[in-house]
């Protein structure tokens, strides 16, 4: 009769399991900001539809109702962010703008505005500009109202550089906004094949050239 082996040795009591981190108490507009942040890495990765506000809080390192403190919804959080991003891109034109009192380099710095607005880290841009709730109202009253800010911008530039009426230039502005942010985005998809410089000096000489067609206003020099 074989000799019976000795029970084995109970397992090892398991580790006490550590709960996920999460980041220290923050002021509150420094709490909104970082939710922010954290939303836009959910919502340009997954799209609103497929985000959920668990993958944000995760993200931010904190808890849903810490989440929900300051943003009561999904759609509320996006938003607030979109609102965010068009202020970003409309602040942007316009410090370029009244950098210089040259209006070729006005116009220049506009178009240098769009490029690195879709250059920046994160890709906001894409909440802008590639929305996939365009259809909702409030998302597209603030997109219109950021499109509508840099293009009356720019109009004022035109304006002064051919004697255009308010309308024409507004015109004309939809028109050079339109290249810059399509001009913008292509460079960005291929990048790498020409520099964000050269790439901003085709399309503001493309857009400074069709000004060039209209006549100068007489006090111009």
């Amino acid at each position: 009769m074989r000799p019976s082996r000795p029970a084995p040795a109970p397992p090892p009591p398991a580790a006490p399991r550590t709960p996920a981190p999460r980041t220290a108490r923050l002021p509150r507009g420094a709490r909104r900001l970082q939710l922010l942040r954290a939303a836009q890495d959910v919502f340009v990765a997954q799209g609103f539809h497929a985000a959920a506000m668990d993958d944000i809080a995760d993200r931010a390192g904190v808890s849903k109702p810490v989440l929900y403190q300051h943003f009561p919804g999904k759609r509320e959080l996006y938003l607030a962010l979109l609102e965010q991003q068009v202020d970003e891109l409309t602040d942007r034109v316009r410090e370029a703008m009244a950098g210089t009192e040259s209006n070729r380099e006005r116009v220049d710095g506009a178009v240098g505005a769009y490029f690195d607005f879709v250059d920046a880290d994160g890709e906001a841009f894409r909440l802008v500009f590639e929305s996939d709730l365009r259809n909702d109202p409030d998302v597209r009253r603030i997109a219109d109202r950021g499109a509508r800010q840099c293009i009356e911008a720019i109009a004022e530039v035109i304006a002064m550089e051919t004697g255009a009426d308010p309308e024409r230039a507004l015109l004309l502005s939809a028109g050079m906004t339109g290249l810059a942010e399509t001009s913008a985005r292509w460079w960005l998809a291929r990048k790498g094949t020409l520099s964000r410089d050269e790439a901003v000096s085709l399309a503001s000489s493309l857009g400074w050239r069709g000004m060039s067609g209209f006549p100068l206003r007489e006090d111009a020099d």
